[in-house]
């Protein structure tokens, strides 16, 4: 089996109001579902991996501050020039959803349980 690149795609920011607890919170969901993929002999990539590193260096200063606005849909796009699937965790994104529009509208598959991933990722 080769290894494909997903996306795992699903709150960060949205219903924090910036708490970092509550972001923390969020990530460490985001990070849960990777670590799965990562067991399933997979590739997980989470955009804010990209985008926070790159809006530092753009000069950010804390998440939702422009430089971070600047990089962070940007990201999720490019990211998804290269992933095989989508996986959507629950909770309310605009983020989120907003990736899945756009794998669907790409003709990527969009899971929203790891098994499903597994079977559309074979």
């Amino acid at each position: 089996m080769k290894a494909k690149l997903v996306m795992i795609a699903g709150p960060y920011r949205s219903g924090t109001g910036d708490a970092p607890r509550l972001i923390e919170e969020n990530f460490k969901r985001l990070e849960k579902a990777a670590r799965a993929v990562w067991d399933a002999g997979h590739l997980p990539a989470i955009g804010e991996w990209f985008a926070l590193p790159l809006a530092k260096a753009g000069g950010s200063k804390q998440v939702g501050d422009a430089a971070f606005v600047a990089v962070q849909y940007p990201v999720a796009d490019r990211l998804l020039d290269s992933c095989a699937a989508v996986w959507r965790l629950p909770g309310a994104s605009r983020g989120a959803d907003r990736d899945v529009e756009e794998a669907k509208r790409r003709g990527l598959p969009v899971a929203n349980d790891l098994p499903e991933l597994l079977a559309a990722i074979l």
